[in-house]
């Protein structure tokens, strides 16, 4: 019998608790060899060991088990956003870790040896060139007495004589070292302030010999070149969007190896992604050969003739398969069994809306209806609705299994993660539409998903909710400050200062916002009006703040000097603050925390009960 209760108030199986409970994200693989049986190493975040990244083998019966130590952290800061931080070749391991980001290689006996040692220095995007010779990866220096960090890439000798070259130097960043099969050449990506790597790189090949290089030339520019890669015949390949997709083409003359109006790559805000990847026989693997087993794809790999990937679906978390020729797949490492009956988890609505001024433009997103099957609301009701902002703000919303989504709407909530123009997915034009507009294209979207959904009937127009991390955190701060729609917000490390942003982040995003907003200091008036810490006289819609009190993206005075203006206001408020988190919650009793108090601040402004026995929030005002 289906029992009929407010909307936020339903019994669910999804609890805080349960989300991290056992959970553990499947972030890169690496196949060690080219055969069929070569073996499989994956890396896996576990929030519930305080947010380190174990590597783990896979051995021939399926089973798996963990090579690091159990105190190790294989992540790297490179970029602050890391990824790419190991690699295994020949069954050595060779990776960073987080305490000291120095790195490390593992022999297949257990030895461990420590590769370099200057504290200066992080490390990404590995690679180990075919005679097992040299390590060649990106190097991000940290000099106290420079301007910024330097970013370049380096061959580190592997015989124990300390030898550290420099190979490429010469622009602002670097990325994607490549040594081809016959480890001659050495390919990478080059970009310069005021680019970010999806606006505009260059590609680069030299001969490689003896940790050097020679003869280095641009091959490739005037676009956003990522992922080079190298077949096993030794021709260079790379994701170019020239075409106004990120297509695969041949470096060598530009012939497309794909089509269609679809993206074939990502942004690269991580080291380390893998779209996709050659068989042995130089046959060419896609995201479309992997798409009737996963979405939401992580990694694309081979092995041999085989296929290996990482990803998820709309019923199961991140897992990894193998798919080999005659289309057959199985399980490499299964996803965790969270034992939910699939009404739970019933695949979300893609909407297409009007949005801006007269309507002319249009914007994606995903619609999610209230799915829990013992509970219904009340007759002549309708859900409220959390409108989801990602981060970024060029990235997605993610199109697989999200407990953290269904943990609302098994209560009882209606959720929109919407793709607002800036968004990936939907080619350049579409990812360029934000510029000059970060504050304004991105909120009227929210606002135009919201207003969609409630005339349709799907939600109560009058208990809309507004919730984002990062830049989708500074999203809802511009819609609750500059928009009178929602009825309350949260916002997870979120921007509220573009000027502090603009003049006290990391080296990678110092230049982010010439692009999204415009030059600093020339164009501060822009980032004076577009910044809701310099408006707080419009804002009356109540707001709960979580912040990491360790982020370096976006530091947490911003978040401070914004609790202090909303209670100068009398605006009623919550403040959650997180000693030993970063940019974004890894820690597995923190992402309980704020997914509770968060949950407890909608049940305390709408007005039910939550059935889960948490602890009350408390709001200020």
């Amino acid at each position: 019998m289906v029992e009929r209760s407010p909307f936020g108030s339903w019994r669910s199986p999804i609890t805080a608790a349960s989300i991290v409970g056992g959970a553990a994200t499947i972030t890169e693989v690496v196949v060690d060899g080219i055969t069929d049986d070569a073996t499989i190493w994956f890396a896996e975040s576990r929030p519930a060991e305080r947010g380190r990244t174990a590597l783990l083998r896979v051995h021939a019966d399926g089973t798996s088990h963990e090579v690091t130590d159990p105190d190790a952290n294989v992540r790297t800061r490179v970029h602050e956003y890391g990824g790419g931080a190991w690699w295994v070749q020949h069954d050595h391991l060779y990776y960073v870790d987080f305490a000291d980001q120095q790195l490390r290689v593992r022999a297949p006996d257990g030895a461990l040896r420590l590769l370099t040692a200057d504290q200066r220095d992080r490390y990404a995007d590995l690679r180990v060139s075919p005679d097992d010779q040299w390590l060649v990866c990106v190097r991000e220096r940290h000099d106290p007495d420079a301007h910024e960090a330097s970013n370049v890439i380096v061959a580190i000798a592997l015989d124990d004589s300390g030898r550290v070259y420099v190979l490429a130097d010469a622009a602002d960043f670097v990325s994607n070292p490549r040594v081809s099969p016959d480890g001659s050449k050495l390919a990478w990506i080059q970009w310069f302030h005021p680019n970010m790597p999806w606006d505009s790189t260059e590609l680069w090949v030299a001969s490689f010999a003896d940790g050097a290089v020679t003869n280095a030339r641009c091959v490739a520019r005037d676009a956003a070149l990522v992922q080079p890669e190298w077949s096993p015949a030794g021709t260079l390949h790379v994701i170019t969007d020239r075409s106004g997709w990120w297509r695969i083409e041949r470096a060598v003359d530009g012939v497309e190896r794909t089509f269609g109006a679809r993206d074939w790559g990502e942004p690269p805000w991580v080291f380390g992604g893998s779209t996709y990847a050659f068989r042995a026989d130089g046959s060419l693997v896609t995201l479309a050969d992997v798409e009737s087993a996963l979405s939401d794809i992580s990694c694309v790999r081979t092995r041999g003739s085989r296929i290996v990937a990482a990803g998820a679906t709309w019923t199961h978390e991140t897992q990894i398969v193998e798919i080999v020729p005659d289309a057959t797949t199985r399980q490499v490492r299964a996803p965790r069994d969270h034992g939910l009956d699939t009404a739970f988890c019933a695949p979300p609505e893609h909407i297409t809306f009007a949005t801006t001024g007269d309507g002319a433009e249009r914007a994606h997103a995903w619609f999610y209806a209230p799915a829990n099957p013992a509970f219904a609301g009340p007759r002549g009701t309708r859900p409220p609705l959390i409108v989801m902002a990602h981060g970024g703000p060029t990235s997605a919303a993610q199109t697989s299994l999200r407990l953290q989504t269904r943990y609302w709407t098994s209560r009882g909530f209606a959720v929109v993660d919407v793709d607002y123009r800036g968004s990936t997915g939907y080619g350049r034009a579409y990812r360029q539409a934000l510029d000059q507009r970060w504050g304004l294209a991105d909120v009227d979207d929210c606002v135009a998903a919201a207003r969609f959904l409630a005339a349709r009937g799907d939600v109560d127009a009058t208990r809309l909710l507004i919730r984002g991390g990062s830049a989708g955190g500074y999203t809802v701060l511009c819609a609750l400050t500059f928009h009178d729609v929602f009825a309350a917000g949260a916002s997870h490390y979120g921007v509220a200062d573009l000027e502090a942003l603009a003049t006290d982040t990391h080296k990678f995003e110092s230049r982010y916002l010439d692009r999204l907003v415009g030059p600093y200091p020339e164009a501060r008036a822009t980032y004076v009006a577009r910044s809701p810490i310099r408006h707080t006289h419009r804002l009356r819609t109540p707001l709960i703040v979580l912040q990491g009190l360790d982020d370096l993206v976006v530091p947490p005075n911003q978040a401070e000097m914004l609790v202090a203006a909303l209670e100068a206001k009398h605006v009623a408020h919550a403040y959650v603050a997180f000693a030993g988190e970063g940019h974004g919650f890894r820690k597995a009793e923190n992402i309980v925390a704020a997914l509770e108090a968060e949950l407890s601040f909608y049940a305390q402004l709408l007005g039910f009960v939550p059935a889960d026995p948490i602890t009350p929030v408390l709001i200020r005002s």
